[in-house]
C-alpha cells in the first residue's frame, strides 16, 4: 500500500486557512488522541471506554500494520482531526464488495470543540479526499459509516460519495459508500494534482463533531 504523506500534505482553504496531514506518532499523539476518542461526540468511533494504554495499543498496531495507516490532520498548524487510510480488500470490508484496484479506504474524526465553526467539518473531509487522490494510486475512495449516522451521510454525498447500500459489519450496520476522481471533482470543483499545495473554493455547511 503506498503511502499518502511520506511529507507532509498541505492544502489551503480560502475561508478557513492552511490545513495538512502528518503521520500520526502513537506515543506523542495518544493523550491527544485519547480525548478525542472518548468524547461524547465521538460515539461512532466506538472508543468511548478506552483507556489511554488502549489508545496507544491501538495506534500502534496501526502502525505496524501493512495495509493500515493513521495521520494527524491540522488546521494552521493545530491538531484539528484524526485520518484513517486502509486498504477494504483486506481490511474492514472484506468479503462484504467486490474490491477494485485502487481503492482506498477511510475513516476521519474531527476533534471537539467548544466553539464550532461553519463550514469546518467539510473543510476537513475535502483535505482528507485531496491527500487521498493526491497518490496516483487511488483511483476510488470507500467509506462504511454506520447507518444512523446521518450527519455523515449528507457530508459525504457533499464531497462525492454515493451511496451502495448497507453492509453487515460485526460491530455495525453500515453504509457502503464509494466516490470515484471524478466525482470528487464534480463535487467540490477541486483538480487534484498529484503535488500538494492545493486549494479548493468556499467551504460551507456542517460544523465540527462529525465522525466516520
Amino acid at each position: 500500500m503506498s503511502t499518502t504523506t511520506d511529507a507532509p500534505f498541505t492544502r489551503t482553504d480560502p475561508a478557513l486557512g492552511a490545513f495538512s496531514v502528518r503521520p500520526l506518532d502513537p506515543f506523542a499523539d495518544a493523550e491527544l488522541l485519547h480525548g478525542w476518542v472518548t468524547h461524547r461526540k465521538a460515539a461512532f468511533w466506538m472508543m468511548q471506554e478506552a483507556s489511554l494504554p488502549d489508545v496507544e495499543r491501538e495506534y500502534m498496531k496501526i502502525a505496524a500494520a501493512e495495509h493500515h495507516e493513521a495521520f494527524i490532520g491540522l488546521h494552521e498548524g493545530r491538531p484539528a482531526f484524526l485520518m484513517e487510510r486502509y486498504d477494504p480488500s483486506r481490511l474492514e470490508l472484506v468479503g462484504l464488495y467486490e474490491a477494485l484496484p485502487g481503492d482506498v479506504g477511510m475513516h476521519f474524526l474531527v476533534a471537539p470543540s467548544d466553539t464550532p465553526v461553519h463550514g469546518f467539518t467539510l473543510a476537513v473531509i475535502t483535505t482528507v479526499m485531496a491527500s487521498l487522490f493526491a497518490d496516483p494510486a487511488t483511483r476510488r475512495v470507500v467509506v462504511e459509516p454506520d447507518v444512523r449516522n446521518t450527519a455523515v451521510h449528507a457530508l459525504n454525498e457533499a464531497v462525492g460519495f454515493v451511496p451502495d447500500g448497507p453492509v453487515v459489519k460485526p460491530e455495525k450496520e453500515a453504509l457502503l459508500s464509494f466516490c470515484t476522481r471524478e466525482q470528487f471533482e464534480a463535487a467540490t470543483g477541486l483538480a487534484t494534482g498529484l503535488t500538494s499545495g492545493l486549494t479548493t473554493g468556499p467551504t460551507t455547511g456542517l460544523t465540527t463533531g462529525e465522525s466516520i
